[in-house]
């Protein structure tokens, strides 16, 4: 059971952008990393952008579970993980991560971040702190 990718994105008019991310693609092979990556975070914000606001849904993208939770305030949350990881705990997760995120990031911040702008470190912490390892 392994997580790769938790993000979080804003549902904007017209468009989806990526606000923070963290992943981990240490099991791909070195040469695999970056377009693993790319492939994340386009997949993510391809899911956002088809989700309605107020919604929740797992998707299957190749061997993967992309589990995403899309607020009404247009804030949303992407988990990408493999077919073995309980959805309940990714659902968790996003709704922790958002609070979280919401608290510190203010809202008009929203529209116009980036990674490169937006300041909140906590992501890399919870991809490891929820990351559960083979036995």
């Amino acid at each position: 059971m392994r997580l790769y990718s938790l993000s979080v994105l804003y549902k904007g008019d017209p468009k989806v952008h990526l606000l923070k991310a963290a992943y981990d693609v240490s099991t791909f092979n070195f040469f695999q990393r970056s377009s693993v990556q790319e492939f994340m975070t386009f997949t993510s914000q391809l899911i956002v952008e088809r989700s309605e606001l107020g919604s929740r849904a797992s998707v299957k993208e190749q061997e993967y579970l992309c589990h995403v939770y899309v607020r009404n305030d247009g804030l949303a949350g992407v988990v990408i993980a493999d077919n073995e990881y309980p959805q309940r705990v990714c659902f968790t997760l996003l709704d922790k991560v958002l609070d979280e995120f919401s608290r510190q990031v203010s809202k008009i911040d929203w529209p116009s971040g980036s990674p490169a702008t937006i300041s909140y470190a906590a992501l890399d912490g919870y991809l490891s702190k929820y990351q559960v390892w083979p036995p």
